[in-house]
């Protein structure tokens, strides 16, 4: 820890992002072994001293914030707690949109009813969501390509349709 927080000294103002805090900084009281008390112990000791240090912010993520050590969440040390919660329907329709960017989609695909039906989906969630619906679909087509012909045009996840003008894209569809 020591390294990092001298080197965003070095190029104040600095930004320091310590993702799975609680990972990093269980409750000492909890811990057994003496890396994680000394971890711990040098973290909460670097924080008090970065009054002395000039620009620097540090950023701590977790989704687990009550099996942090108490003393992180002391005044002085990281100063405001900022809860960021499950998305709501709308949110995760959003989501599913950037997820789904570029990939296509059959017709029967209604992105507001994914969105309504995975309530208690975070983006981590709902990302592994559309890969396994990417996988799923190559996983059904790949049996159907013979690798040593070019692939039909009814396989053909995205190609130009010379009869309606240039770069008309044409829908999947599967073949059956």
């Amino acid at each position: 820890f020591r390294n990092i927080f001298d080197d965003a000294k070095n190029n104040a103002p600095s930004i320091i992002f310590i993702d799975e805090l609680d990972s990093i900084a269980p409750k000492r009281g909890e811990v057994t072994g003496e890396v994680e008390r000394r971890v711990v112990a040098q973290l909460l000791s670097l924080l008090d001293g970065l009054e002395g240090r000039g620009e620097i912010i540090v950023i701590g993520a977790t989704n687990r914030v009550n099996d942090i050590d108490i003393a992180l969440r002391r005044p002085g040390r990281f100063d405001k707690e900022i809860e960021i919660g499950v998305p709501d329907t709308h949110g995760r329709y959003e989501i599913l949109q950037i997820h789904t960017r570029g990939m296509p989609l059959d017709d029967n695909v209604d992105l507001r009813t994914i969105a309504e039906k995975t309530h208690g989906f975070v983006g981590a969630d709902i990302e592994a969501l559309a890969k396994e619906a990417a996988m799923l679909s190559i996983r059904e087509i790949l049996p159907k390509i013979d690798l040593d012909k070019p692939i039909p045009f009814e396989l053909s996840p995205t190609h130009l349709d010379r009869n309606s003008g240039p770069f008309t894209e044409i829908k999947f569809t599967s073949v059956s």
